[in-house]
């Protein structure tokens, strides 16, 4: 048996710590709605599946970003798993907002949800709940649509860039 090195009660450095949480790599999905007649939209690479029933995903935001506010205001939101191909469209979701969506094929529905064209998978949701984490707000959502055609590889964030799984043999 081992003894452990780890210390507990130890000042945990962000730094280090964004170097360790960044070896565990994630797939990375956008999160948009029209809201004021603007497209809204951001990235994020904390999504995970919450529970079947009822039908909730979920993610995380920091408690800084200037997007959120605006975006949870909307009556639904689109969630779209981000394919390998995507990695320019997620850079473009963190930067300038009035370019966000500049040369990026969307559907928008009825609700105002925003998803994109080529996603791996397109929800339609509301939010469920915010539970504040820390310097993040975990996002909860409700799905009411989905649709899963594309059989592609997902856009995968790995130590602070993007990558991509390779084929299975």
């Amino acid at each position: 048996m081992t003894v452990s090195t780890l210390t507990t009660n130890q000042d945990l450095d962000p730094a280090m710590l964004r170097q360790a949480f960044g070896v565990f790599p994630s797939g990375v999905v956008a999160v948009a709605a029209e809201v004021d007649g603007q497209r809204t939209g951001l990235a994020a690479s904390s999504f995970t599946s919450v529970s079947l029933d009822p039908p909730l995903v979920s993610f995380s935001v920091a408690n800084t970003s200037k997007t959120w506010p605006d975006l949870r205001r909307a009556d639904h939101l689109g969630l779209t798993v981000l394919a390998d191909h995507h990695g320019e469209v997620c850079r473009r979701l963190a930067g300038p907002v009035k370019h966000r969506f500049d040369d990026v094929a969307v559907t928008s529905s009825e609700d105002g949800a925003i998803t994109l064209d080529e996603g791996l998978a397109r929800f339609d949701c509301t939010i469920y709940n915010e539970v504040e984490a820390g310097d993040h707000t975990i996002v909860i959502l409700q799905l009411h649509a989905v649709e899963h055609t594309d059989t592609s590889l997902p856009l995968v964030f790995h130590r602070s860039g993007f990558g991509r799984l390779s084929e299975s043999a």
